[in-house]
């Protein structure tokens, strides 16, 4: 899927959200400024949450919860660097828990992921135009 906005990535997030139930999990990929924070608000946006403004990419506080029809758990793993730093914070608590996780950097704990999760791919392909591969 090529999107060629902000609105259009965060359209595509609602759309995937409609699809969503508790427990699932969403690995996104990508490089710095590829969409993946914008099309977390999208999901964000179709779970319900009440101001998506706020949804932000939780670099320094790595986890941030969300109050949603489903909670929402948006976790960003972007500035640790080993799987044991991972554990310590305990994200397999959010990973197989009773809400949507939704992992910024998912490569970083490829080994601890649910074999069934949803993988999302972001290229960029211009300045506003990005290609999202979505895989189950």
């Amino acid at each position: 899927m090529i999107t060629r906005s902000s609105e259009e990535t965060i359209e595509l997030g609602q759309k995937l959200a409609r699809h969503l139930s508790a427990g699932d999990v969403i690995a996104l990929h990508g490089n710095l400024g590829s969409g993946k924070t914008t099309f977390t608000k999208g999901i964000g946006k179709g779970l319900g949450v009440k101001n998506v403004r706020h949804i932000q990419s939780p670099t320094f506080v790595l986890i941030k919860e969300y109050v949603a029809r489903i909670p929402m758990y948006h976790i960003d793993l972007y500035r640790l660097d080993n799987l044991q730093d991972i554990e310590d914070i305990a994200v397999e608590e959010y990973i197989y828990g009773n809400g949507v996780a939704i992992i910024e950097w998912a490569e970083k704990i490829k080994a601890i992921l649910p074999k069934k999760h949803i993988s999302v791919k972001f290229k960029i392909k211009g300045e506003n135009k990005r290609e999202i591969d979505i895989c189950s």
